[in-house]
């Protein structure tokens, strides 16, 4: 009986995370609820944020191709997926182009059709950032809730030596090690936050340079009438590498050459006179 007793005593752990929360009361049960809480939601942002991401990311490679081999705006418009981020960009700037000529007050088209993408494109930007600023939240304040776990932890071992009257290993084992998991759990939740941060922020701005390509192409297309636009190639493979020129700066260019094998024959920067209201 003595034996299986004492067999049980060896085999508990006086020491552990749940031995830590008993002894330390509701202050350590609720800083260790708070950091479960917000690493929770650390993972639940990064998994959702990634998958937003990759689904962009595909768009883009459709756009890409499928996209540019269109005969018109629209056609090329149903190719892309309904309430993505590159149809959003085409529907913008196809009501954009609409309209202009509603306009009361003159405003030159070339200036109306760039503000209308930029502010897509910000749209986009913005609902891409949205949730990273709670891994901001996490990654610099998880450390402190551990840390006020240390704290008390730390203050319980203190009240132990001075109610026993000597600094017995007994007495401060339990408060100090609750104190140190205190510490251990506010960094494990601290660093995935942070690296998922720069991570998420890093795949955010590749995303954003790609829509912007896209819109330079875009922009091009619509200001020469559909005579400059990139082949599918072409901008398959700059979506590839994650380099290339917009639209603008080829159609600037005199005689750039359209898929079909016609020349541009007017400017990016303006109303042409092949008519930019083909779409």
């Amino acid at each position: 009986m003595q034996t299986n007793t004492a067999a049980a005593h060896g085999d508990s752990n006086p020491y552990g995370l749940v031995a830590a929360l008993q002894q330390g009361g509701l202050i350590a049960q609720t800083t260790f609820g708070i950091l479960v809480i917000m690493s929770a939601a650390s993972w639940y942002v990064l998994f959702v944020k990634l998958f937003e991401q990759q689904k962009i990311i595909s768009q883009g490679r459709r756009a890409r191709t499928a996209f540019w081999q269109a005969g018109t705006l629209r056609d090329g418009a149903q190719k892309l997926e309904k309430n993505g981020a590159y149809r959003q960009i085409v529907d913008d700037g196809i009501l954009a182009l609409e309209q202009h000529d509603k306009l009361t007050d003159p405003i030159d088209q070339h200036d109306w059709m760039l503000n209308s993408l930029a502010r897509s494109q910000g749209a986009i930007a913005s609902r891409l950032s949205s949730g990273l600023a709670l891994l901001a939240t996490v990654g610099s304040t998880a450390p402190f809730v551990g840390l006020f776990g240390t704290v008390v932890g730390i203050y319980r071992a203190l009240i132990k030596i001075g109610a026993a009257g000597q600094a017995s290993i007994d007495a401060v084992a339990g408060p100090v090690g609750e104190s140190l998991i205190m510490t251990a759990l506010g960094l494990a939740v601290a660093v995935p936050a942070v690296l998922a941060y720069n991570w998420l922020t890093r795949r955010n701005k590749a995303i954003v340079e790609e829509l912007a390509h896209f819109a330079n192409d875009l922009h091009g297309y619509m200001m020469s009438g559909g005579a400059v636009k990139p082949s599918a190639q072409a901008a398959a493979a700059r979506g590839g590498t994650g380099t290339g020129t917009g639209a603008n700066a080829r159609a600037a260019a005199p005689g750039a050459a359209s898929p079909g094998g016609t020349t541009a024959t007017g400017s990016a920067t303006g109303t042409t006179a092949s008519g930019p209201k083909k779409l």
